[in-house]
């Protein structure tokens, strides 16, 4: 397998546990402030245990990408308390189109033209996921997760400049200071079977494992490939929240599923 295949395999699995967050999060049965605070502290931990790279000081890119890590991470969290897991993944993951916009600035890539013809049905996309929202009271949560697009757009941008062992650090100070800021707002808690197995899985696989698989393949493909192949995760998510909570969405949000995925095969298809 050569190393762009490895890279691309790498990132795909990364999408496939992180499409299990929002399931994972519901699970949990607490609020948003425990599970972002239990599965940011999980994660750094396991990452500085696992992974002797991951223990060094931040730079100013390195703090930028972790300070775009957990605001995203915090806004994702909150975004599935508020709304549907399926539906707070798919608006997060029109990311690409944001990726898309900064990358001659950011990363210095140039889109090509089937880059630029596939970012209005994303945004189309997007915006029939809260045409699903606005009769079901979950605005909030969609609004939210429409705000954390933006906020990974600059985490996978800032990842593609960083070297593996600065992604991997830059992920361990996002978690800390996502802990540092959430905290005071989590109060107590009595800890149960299914809060602490959720939080296991989400600190552990969902995020620490996923991390380093999508650091370490984003260096052999540029921005916005890694951005669009995590869109395998809102692909897989609404299959999670299904088969474990019931949730379903309505005509217009699989309509802009549809929208969001029929652009991002047709234009890895024209490259």
């Amino acid at each position: 397998m050569n190393e762009g295949r490895r890279s691309r395999v790498s990132i795909a699995l990364a999408a496939l546990l992180w499409s299990t967050g929002g399931t994972a999060i519901k699970l949990a049965g607490v609020g948003g402030a425990y599970v972002a605070v239990g599965r940011a502290a999980l994660a750094a931990l396991t990452l500085l245990a696992v992974l002797p790279e991951s223990r060094r000081w931040p730079t100013p890119r390195m703090a930028l990408t972790a300070l775009a890590y957990a605001v995203t991470c915090t806004l994702f969290v909150f975004a599935n308390i508020h709304t549907t897991a399926a539906s707070a993944i798919f608006i997060q993951n029109t990311a690409p189109v944001w990726v898309l916009l900064m990358a001659p600035w950011v990363t210095g890539e140039r889109p090509t033209r089937a880059e630029i013809w596939s970012l209005p049905p994303c945004l189309i996309g997007a915006g029939l996921f809260f045409v699903d929202a606005g009769a079901s009271g979950r605005l909030l949560g969609n609004a939210l997760a429409a705000a954390a697009s933006l906020t990974y757009a600059v985490q996978i941008s800032m990842y593609r400049k960083l070297s593996t062992a600065e992604g991997l650090a830059a992920s361990v100070w996002g978690n800390f200071l996502l802990v540092l800021v959430v905290l005071p707002f989590a109060g107590s808690i009595e800890l149960d079977r299914s809060f602490v197995l959720a939080i296991l899985w989400l600190g552990i696989f969902q995020q620490a494992l996923a991390v380093t698989l999508f650091i370490r393949g984003i260096r052999g493909v540029s921005a916005l490939e890694a951005a669009l192949l995590t869109l395998l995760e809102p692909v897989l998510a609404p299959a999670w929240a299904y088969l474990f909570l019931g949730e379903t969405i309505g005509f217009f949000g699989l309509l802009g599923g549809g929208l969001i995925m029929a652009a991002t095969l047709w234009r890895m298809r024209a490259k």
